[in-house]
Formats: structure tokens, sequence, C-alpha cells
């Protein structure tokens, strides 16, 4: 059957297995789009924009993903953590002369928020959803990572702007890299070392400007050469000299146009559609994720099996409209829950079970609105709410945009459904005016970004490996930069295409607008060399 978007009059299919899983679970059909829900979640994660404010603990300076000027109380990632509060002490009971978001907002206002989402770091003071990591500044997402700055690292050592990049060490502006190894400048490319400004080479080391390249060595734009003129054409460049590498990219560009592209990046899948997808079966429109059996509208996920509409989670089943954390069963229209069974309409729970509109709980049981029910009350409430919330038409929907503690231009909603101001205000959402001191002249050690002019600083670790590296300072601050590794990709949508050689159907995040050839997985296999 199709539907009809009720925000953007998209028309969108709503399949039998989708009808099956939403009775599964007990849900509706839903009435926005796979990419409108996306963006409403997604408005409800700001992973790059830090500010300082007093935490309403213990009233020490920290640094928080909340804007100062929000009024949710915050507490800094210690205090949020420890034994001396508990979220039980917000609980309130429910109202059926009220709507239910109107209630659920004021307990999520007075449950206290976590400052910033990190485990286990140290010497990272400004990092936000990191676990795991050492000496890092600026990383957004990553785990196990030393030494890093600007990006999303994961198992990575002294890379330095990365978007996606695993298991690397070294590297710089490199995008959906794997097990590389003083790369720059490189994208999908894997198990390969010594790259500068090269597409999807795989086993490959000392290439430049080269594309589609398998177990190669010293070719220069996918032409193979000697080690000793591959080394003399090495000393021309001046990595530092930003008109010579405008020049390189330029005849890179030409190059990778010309040659064929794989419709979809993955490894070992069956009957799956999306990208950047891997040991998946029965999985569709799924980005950048891993080990997801019977999914569907995924990014950004690991270990899911039966769930449909979640993003930067792993180890979840039977969960539906969640974003962030791991390891929960039947989880749905919820964000932020770690352990946890059975949970609807809540946030930033953990090891609960059976909640209902809570916020903040830890180790609880069978609680609606962060107040305590004995199991039969809870059942019982639970159903009468849901009626409630059938005839005020909220059930089944995720929370409204205006209750999140974020402005849309601060949120990851922003960087994959981007908007100007006027629009995003005319959809309800909220706009976080730029602050003027961010955008002086530059002074003394203070820089202005050539894009958008806002002040950023070099730290005396990042130039140093630009001087290791023998690389010039960047001109643009960190979000621009950001935003171009995001430009290097493709948006997470699929068209139907012809394969550019045999004309097979296919599914492909390259429409057919895209200037590149785009093969089949079977014409681009016997195309690579």
């Amino acid at each position: 059957m199709n539907k009809t978007c009720q925000i953007s009059q998209e028309v969108f299919e709503v399949s039998k297995e989708d009808l099956d899983f939403y009775e599964k679970i007990g849900v509706e059909v839903p009435k926005l789009s796979p990419d409108e829900r996306r963006r409403r979640r997604f408005a409800f994660r700001n992973e790059r924009f830090l500010y300082k404010r007093k935490s309403d603990f213990s009233g020490k300076e920290i640094i928080s993903c909340v804007h100062p000027d929000e009024p949710h109380k915050v507490y800094s990632t210690e205090e949020w953590w420890s034994d001396d509060w508990d979220a039980i002490d917000s609980g309130i009971d429910f109202d059926f002369d009220r709507p239910f978001f109107e209630q659920f907002e004021e307990v999520f206002l007075n449950t206290p928020m976590i400052a910033l989402h990190v485990v286990n770091t140290q010497n990272c003071p400004y990092v936000n959803y990191t676990g795991d990591c050492k000496n890092c500044h600026m990383i957004f997402g990553p785990v196990y990572s030393d030494d890093c700055l600007y990006g999303s690292p994961y198992y990575c050592k002294s890379c330095v702007d990365s978007l996606l990049v695993r298991d690397s060490e070294l590297c710089y502006e490199c995008v959906t890299c794997e097990k590389c190894y003083q790369c720059l400048h490189c994208q999908d490319c894997v198990n390969s070392q010594n790259l500068i400004q090269c597409y999807d080479c795989k086993g490959c080391h000392d290439c430049i400007g080269s594309c589609g390249l398998r177990n190669k060595k010293f070719h220069i734009f996918n032409k193979p050469y000697s080690q000793d003129d591959y080394e003399k054409f090495k000393k021309t460049l001046d990595l530092s000299d930003k008109e010579q590498m405008k020049d390189l990219r330029k005849k890179f560009i030409q190059l990778k146009l010309s040659l064929p592209h794989r419709a979809m990046v993955s490894v070992n899948i069956e009957n799956c559609t999306g990208d950047y997808l891997y040991e998946s079966k029965n999985t569709h429109e799924a980005y950048d994720s891993q080990r997801c059996w019977d999914c569907k509208h995924l990014a950004q996920t690991i270990d899911m099996k039966d769930c449909h509409d979640c993003n930067y989670t792993e180890e979840n089943e039977l969960c539906y409209e969640y974003i962030g954390y791991y390891r929960n069963n039947n989880c749905q229209f919820s964000l932020g829950f770690f352990n946890c069974n059975n949970v609807m309409y809540s946030s930033n729970c953990i090891s609960s079970n059976n909640l209902f509109g809570c916020a903040g709980l830890k180790r609880k049981e069978y609680c609606i609105f962060n107040k305590q029910y004995s199991k039969e009350e809870y059942k019982e409430l639970r159903g009468r709410i849901i009626e409630h919330m059938k005839k005020t038409g909220e059930w089944s929907e995720f929370f409204p945009v205006k209750m999140s503690p974020f402005c849309y231009n601060e949120t990851v909603a922003n960087e994959y459904f981007p908007m100007d101001k006027e629009e995003a205000l005319e959809r309800e959402y909220r706009w976080r005016k730029k602050d003027p001191k961010e955008y002086l002249a530059p002074h003394d050690d203070i820089l202005a970004c050539s894009e958008c002019e806002k002040n950023y600083k070099l730290l005396p670790a990042e130039v140093k490996f630009y001087g290791k590296a023998e690389l010039g300072h960047p001109d643009k601050c960190p979000d621009c930069r950001h935003k171009d590794r995001l430009g290097l990709r493709t948006e997470r949508k699929l068209w139907d295409r012809k394969c550019a050689k045999c004309e097979a159907a296919m599914k492909t995040t390259y429409s057919d607008e895209k200037p590149e050839i785009i093969y089949c997985e079977k014409c681009y296999l016997e195309s690579v060399h």
C-alpha cells in the first residue's frame, strides 16, 4: 500500500513485511515518510556543538552538548552516572485530561540530562558519544581511539579529520576507509598504506591519484611506475601547496568519473539494499551497518535483529523509531537506552525494564512518568494511556520536534537534511543564533574560516601532525571540513537505475542525475584491476 507523508507530501510504500512488523510490535502504520521520520529522530541528537555551562548538580563549570540557554537540567557525566540522585524523584501522576506529550515534557525537563555521552575516556574534554578513547579532541561517535583530532575514528590512532574511518593510523582527511596507514585524502580504501588522493583501492601501497586498484603498488593516476620513478614524482609534490593539491584533485576527479563505481558497497549480504552494508540478510534501506537481520531503515547500526527505523545503536531486537546506545529489546519511540527491555516513549534510561514515558531512570522496573507501580498497576495504566494517546492522535508518533533540547542547526538532522532558518522555523524546529564572539577578526592564534568566517585555532598536537606529514594548515574551521567530508558521500537514499554495462535493474544511492558510471555488482567485480 502507498501512503502520503503528512509533512513532505511524498508518497511512500508500506509493504506487507512492514505491516507484519507493525502488527508484531503493536503500533500503527506511520504517518510520515522514512526520511521525515529519520529527520525527526536526528533532531534529538547533537554531536558536534559543545558549550560551557554550570552543572545543575554541583554548580561547577562543565562542557555540555546542551546550550546554557536551554531550560533542561544538566549534570556532568560523572554526576549523572553517580548514585547521588534518583530520577524517580521527578515522577508525576498521569492526567487523562491532558495530552501525553505535554505531560512527558514536564518529566523530561525536570529530569537531569547528561552533559556529554562519554565512557572510559582519558584527556578528552571536548568529545561526545565517545567511548574508551585517550588524548582525543573534537571526535564524535568513536570508540577505542587514541591521539585523534576531529572526526569519527573507530579503533584508530593518530588520525586527523576523519569520517567513519576504522582500524587506521596516521591518516588525514579520509572517508570510510579501513585498515589504512599513512593515507591522505582517501575514500573507500581498505588494507592500504602510503596513499595520496585515492578512491576504492584495496590491498595497495604507494599510489597517488588512483581509483579502483587491487593489490597494486607504485601507481600514479592508475598507471604503473618503477619505484624510482614513483619516488621522483612524489618528491615533486608539495602537500602544503594548495594550488598544486587542487590541480592534483582535479585530475583525480576526472579519472574517478571515467571509471565504473559499485552500485552498492557491501560484503557478504543476502537480499539487502542500501550502502556500506556488511554481513547482513533480509535488510533493506540500511546504511553503514553490519550484521543486521530482517531490518529496514537503519543507519550506523551493528548487530540488529527485527528492527526498523533505528540509528546510532547496536545489539538490539524488536526496536522501532529508536536512536542511540546499545543492547535493548522491544523498545520503541525512544532515545538513548542501554540494556533496557520493553520500553516506550522514554529517554536516557539504563538497565531498566517495562517503562512508559520515563526519563533518566537506572535499574528500575514498572514505571510510568518516573513513578513506580506494581506489575498489575503498570499494565492496567499503560493500556489506558495508549487508548488515551490514540484519541489525542499521539500514539505511534515519535516525540514532537519542539521537545528537542537542541536547535535544528545543532543536530545531525541538519547534516543529512539541511535546511535554512526560515524553513526550519516553518516546520516548528528551533534555530540557534550565531554567537558574535565566535566570528571575530583573526588575531593572535585565532583564525577565521575561509568559508563561514567562524573562528578556530590550531592545537599544538595538530600543528605537530601537519609538520610531520608535510601538510599545509587547513584554512577552514572543523565544521566546514566535516561538511566537505560529508559531501564526498552519496545521499542515504535509493534510486532505481540500470547497470551502465549490462543494463540490469538495480537500486543505488547514485541517481540518474549523477555523472558517475554505475555498474551492478557482477559487472563491477569484473572491471576492477
